[in-house]
């Protein structure tokens, strides 16, 4: 009594701690890495699955791919060749925005403007014909220039970046001025960590350009690009992301707004930002970020750079639509890691979030996440504690389901409502708790199960040990005598078979035949007896109790044959010769236990009811029938319909037995396979009557419609009865005299 009390002592320190350390890791105190990448796996399965399909036109990606660098040299470009891009977008294509995801760092020299200056300068400076020339011309060498009034008065945005704290703190360029004060939140200071740099495009272009961005990605442990900060907190105020700065450009240019929701649960206060960009609200975790509404499969149509420059482009794929300029071209390209893919163009994911604001559909998390995830850590795990120390593992099974349910459809209505709440934290509690006592009731409690588990193990399927290894004092290995089910397989004509393969092949051709089989067997809870070279031998109803053993066997026998067409397919994609089998099915007493010598022994079957169901393989093939049963098996088995196919004797025995085909479940067999069958027995009734013109009327009927050996054998027996027939005493039943 004081082993058990200390027993359970010790199995619930071990259960609180582990609840403590999940508690522990929701609260932030110890983040736990393997457990930040389930919520990962969690949240992108979850997003995979609901993702929305099909192709969304309202943003286009346009795509400085590699037959733009062919067509027009490498990147960068001449901001000469930027305004003839910028111009074909907006005169002749007419988009509603463009939203640029690159930089303009440095000045574009391409023109030959210096040299130019620096003659006017010097040597020429007295040349009045060349100055005069060079005043005509200087304004359409300046590139820069060009592109910045390009920029102007045009709903553009460009692109820049901020350097993280610990990256280095580098300023380049000219940085546009915040767009929200530093108390646009009010006490809330949402947002990533403030930057330490950054590079932005120069000076003359973000003056001209309406607006600009940065395109900044937030990367989770493992990498991936979930989230994207709408906000970013830098020197005097907010900046506001490429999304919803192009956003804002396409609906006016109108300024954006911000704010806090505050509200209060169970006594608890909580504050959330939002912003509110062109009329449209978008929720804000307190990290300023939101999800990604990653769209599957390639949702925004990619034209190619040089189809605009070339105006080879359609205006029905670019008028009044939002565009992207971005690379996927190899050395230019933004790959990122996303839920969707290991290289996703960065690109797209500005225009999936482009389109989830659009639509409303941007997650966030929510500020009371975190004490929900706690609560549902603790509250749970000590209910669950309680429940399996006092009333087991099986109540605790029923009570961990439950929990886990209710958490997954509580998940399910967090992601209808657009709260991304990871919940992989308290699932796992529940989970981890419920396997922790199981593993620990086993290897304190479970010697006898072990026992159990080593000794059939190596004969039932692995569900089935663990199923007998819950009452192991039920099963036992000695002999006795029980109505059984016995199946034999074989391959037909194997000698010829494994002449035609090396030894090599031929090892592989059986171990992926007798795997197939064997999987078979086992899922309907079937003993495999041994295997016999190529045959199989496996019984129902021992050691496990099986009522409806006779249906376990036929159906396993229907399914092996049925396996056999994916099996051959595989076998000829190598080359090697197609498998047909003979199944067997006998139900019946026979003897079952650990059966053998001082040296060797085996759980297996014998009797006569065995001996049957060995014949009946063997004789399967005089039938060309795949499978033969017994009619006590038939008797045994409500769920299938059979055709009775003859009455026999088989060597070593003088009573005759009636043979069946099984033809398939009952609830599922074709009307044309259940009259052939009917039209079958009154040929066979027939045919045991003497009545040759009659059976013989309906066989070949059955043969000219659905050609059978089956047929053919009986038209050949009465063929051979009306020029022999049979003794007066023949009692119709077909004698064989070898196995």
């Amino acid at each position: 009594m004081r082993f058990a009390s200390n027993t359970t002592l010790a199995q619930a320190a071990l259960s609180a701690a582990f609840v403590v350390l999940m508690a522990v890791h929701v609260a932030g105190w110890l983040p736990l890495t393997v457990m930040q990448r389930a919520e990962a796996l969690w949240y992108d399965t979850w997003l995979k699955q609901t993702a929305l399909g099909g192709v969304d036109d309202r943003v286009a990606v346009l795509d400085i791919d590699e037959r733009s660098l062919r067509e027009f040299g490498r990147w960068p470009w001449s901001r000469d060749r930027m305004v003839t891009l910028m111009d074909r977008l907006f005169d002749d294509y007419g988009v509603a925005a463009i939203g640029l995801d690159v930089v303009f760092a440095e000045p574009d020299r391409s023109s030959g403007l210096d040299s130019l200056n620096r003659l006017a300068a010097g040597e020429l400076a007295g040349q009045r014909e060349f100055l005069a020339r060079f005043e005509q011309i200087k304004p359409q060498l300046d590139y820069d220039a060009r592109f910045a009034r390009a920029l102007a008065e045009r709903p553009v945005s460009l692109g820049y970046y901020f350097i993280p704290a610990g990256m280095g703190d580098d300023r380049s360029g000219t940085l546009p001025e915040p767009i929200l004060p530093s108390g646009a939140f009010g006490e809330l200071r949402p947002g990533p960590a403030e930057p330490a740099g950054y590079g932005a495009n120069l000076e003359i272009f973000q003056r001209s350009a309406p607006a600009a961005g940065y395109f900044n990605m937030l990367a989770d442990v493992d990498g991936t690009a979930r989230q994207m900060s709408l906000i970013q907190h830098f020197g005097a105020g907010y900046h506001l992301s490429l999304p919803a700065t192009t956003l804002r450009v396409a609906f006016g240019g109108e300024l954006p707004t911000a704010g806090v929701s505050s509200f209060s649960i169970l006594g608890r206060d909580y504050a959330e930002p939002w912003i509110d960009v062109s009329g449209i609200r978008v929720p804000l975790g307190l990290n300023g970020a939101v999800y990604v509404p990653y769209r599957a499969g390639s949702p925004f149509p990619y034209l190619s750079a040089a189809d605009v420059l070339s105006g080879r482009a359609k205006l029905e794929q670019l008028e009044n639509r939002i565009v992207l300029l971005g690379s996927t071209a190899p050395g230019l390209s933004d790959l990122r890691v996303t839920p969707f893919s290991n290289a996703f163009p960065g690109v797209e994911i500005h225009a999936n979030l482009i389109v989830g604001m659009l639509d409303g559909q941007t997650r966030h998390l929510p500020a009371w996440a975190d004490d929900a995830r706690l609560l549902l850590v603790l509250l749970p795990g000590v209910l669950l504690i309680g429940v399996l120390l006092r009333f087991g593992p099986t109540v605790g099974l029923l009570l961990s389901l439950a929990l886990l349910a209710a958490m997954w459809g509580l998940y399910a209505e967090f992601w209808r409502r657009l709260w991304v709440v990871p919940m992989a934290a308290p699932m796992l509690t529940v989970l981890g708790l419920y396997l922790l006592n199981a593993a620990y009731g086993f290897f304190v409690e479970s010697r006898s199960k072990r026992q159990i588990t080593k000794l059939f193990g190596q004969y039932v399927p692995p569900e089935l040990a663990q199923e007998m290894s819950k009452n192991p004092t039920n099963y036992t290995m000695e002999g006795q005598s029980r109505e059984m089910t016995v199946l034999f397989s074989d391959i037909r004509g194997f000698t010829n078979f494994s002449e035609r393969l090396p030894p090599t092949e031929l090892a592989e051709v059986l171990n992926a035949y007798l795997s197939t089989m064997t999987r078979i067997v086992q899922q309907h809870r079937g003993t495999i007896d041994k295997y016999i070279g190529d045959a199989i031998m496996a019984f129902w109803n021992a050691p496990v109790d099986l009522p409806d053993h006779a249906v376990r066997a036929v159906q396993t026998a229907l399914e092996m044959q049925a396996a056999l067409t994916q099996l051959n397919q595989e076998f000829a994609a190598h080359g090697w010769p197609e498998v047909k089998i003979g199944i067997g099915v006998n139900s019946g007493r026979m003897s079952v236990g650990n059966m053998g010598s001082e040296f060797r022994m085996s759980y297996t079957v014998m009797g006569d009811a065995v001996n049957l169901g060995s014949r009946l393989e063997g004789i399967t093939k005089q039938y060309g029938v795949g499978i033969l049963a017994t009619e006590t098996t038939v008797r045994a088995d409500p769920e299938h319909a059979f055709m009775k196919v003859d009455a026999v004797r088989v060597k070593g025995k003088e009573t005759p037995v009636v043979i069946y085909e099984p033809l398939g479940l009952k609830a599922g067999l074709a009307e044309a396979a259940r009259r052939d069958a009917e039209a079958f027995e009154a040929a066979f009734a027939a045919y045991q009557k003497q009545d040759w013109e009659a059976s013989g009327k309906i066989l070949a009927e059955l043969n000219s419609r659905t050609p059978r050996p089956l047929y053919d054998i009986y038209l050949e027996r009465i063929a051979h009865f009306r020029a022999a027939p049979p003794p007066p005493d023949w009692d119709g039943v077909f004698v064989y005299t070898t196995k």
